[in-house]
């Protein structure tokens, strides 16, 4: 078996058998966890996880029918409980994790530089809420000639990384490959020659932006560099590139900019009064992860995150307070979620022979 599926599998074990007194229902890619998401996240291991995936209450909405949203009579209550989340998503990530963090354009600059106490925020997404076609939503009924701003119609995203000081990018792979190559007794300049990372202006100062969390080596460029500084003698093993690098899979025929348009989900029966489409959610997720990783979503709700992380071929931690929900999520499975994917397929080449019908017209 791959070392990386095993290690995963191994984290995964872990996490189960710390929380296993609080599970309400697992398989053998997913956790649900009843009760407070804070008390249930400080017993997971250290860098356990390698995706925190989540939608906390907004608070500035206040809205009764979302648990927690209307908990905090001031700011500064809520965002000294987001502070105390902050610190232990840094302790559960793995080094090399990443976090989308859901939240109100009201609240997104305050949360960010909460953020900023243990994490690089490399961005703060626009996810622009379109309706699908013959659905109006909130914004078409809302008397235009009452409002006195702007009608907020946008949610933000926070992605982050965990930053560690030491270089001016604040990151653990710069670290990291700085420590290793100073163990094998070698220079920069002597790295770049055994590795042949030569810069395109200067012959040279590959190394140093890697060490100094600019860029980042491929695998083929960190293959190199693990023979050099192996070949020392003065180090004994390196790290695999998947726990070292997170990955960033984005082009130009899906979402790469820091504006997401994923129509909401329309109204039905049952809906969850925060949920999010789970076309977004697989996004993040087979952006920033490998397969087999381990998300995490703190206020699961419907349980959207964990729909998208199976889809993926990932493992999902789902921690949820309210008993309904929990409920509801338990009862989701690979056999529901397979279905789902095939009506979804279906819809979709629905829709396309129906453009194609129209463009011949």
């Amino acid at each position: 078996m791959d070392k990386y599926i095993q290690s995963r599998r191994k984290d995964f074990n872990a996490i189960k058998q710390a929380l296993s007194s609080d599970i309400k229902s697992q398989n053998i890619n997913s956790l649900v966890i009843e009760g407070d998401s804070l008390a249930v996240l400080k017993r997971i291991p250290s860098e356990s996880i390698s995706l925190v995936l989540t939608d906390p209450p907004y608070h500035s909405t206040k809205k009764k029918n979302i648990k927690g949203d209307t908990s905090f009579n001031e700011d500064i209550d809520f965002l000294n409980w987001m502070g105390e989340y902050v610190t232990e998503w840094k302790r559960v990530l793995k080094k090399n994790g990443a976090i989308f963090c859901y939240c109100s354009a009201t609240m997104s600059s305050r949360l960010e530089v909460v953020f900023r106490k243990e994490f690089n925020v490399l961005s703060n997404i626009v996810w622009t809420k379109p309706n699908e076609p013959g659905f109006d939503g909130w914004k078409q009924k809302m008397k235009k000639e009452s409002l006195r701003q702007w009608y907020e119609h946008t949610e933000r995203i926070i992605f982050a990384e965990p930053s560690f000081e030491g270089n001016i990018f604040k990151s653990w792979y710069g670290l990291y490959l700085k420590e290793k190559r100073k163990q094998a007794g070698l220079s920069g300049h002597q790295l770049t020659e055994l590795t042949g990372a030569y810069g395109k202006v200067n012959h040279g100062g590959a190394v140093s932006n890697w060490e100094a969390g600019r860029n980042v080596p491929s695998k083929e460029q960190y293959e190199k560099i693990c023979a050099a500084i192996l070949d020392s003698g003065k180090v004994t093993s390196m790290l695999p590139y998947e726990d070292l690098i997170r990955p960033f899979n984005v082009n130009g025929q899906i979402e790469f900019t820091d504006v997401w348009n994923f129509p909401t989900v329309r109204p039905y029966s049952g809906k969850h009064p925060a949920e999010k489409p789970i076309s977004m959610l697989v996004h993040a997720i087979e952006a920033t992860t490998y397969e087999d990783d381990i998300v995490l979503d703190c206020f699961a709700g419907s349980g959207s995150t964990q729909i998208a992380a199976l889809k993926t071929k990932r493992k999902c931690i789902s921690i949820e307070l309210d008993s309904v929900w929990a409920e509801r999520i338990s009862s989701i499975t690979m056999e529901k979620i397979q279905k789902e994917t095939k009506e979804e397929v279906k819809k979709i080449k629905k829709e396309e022979k129906l453009q194609m019908a129209l463009a011949y017209k």
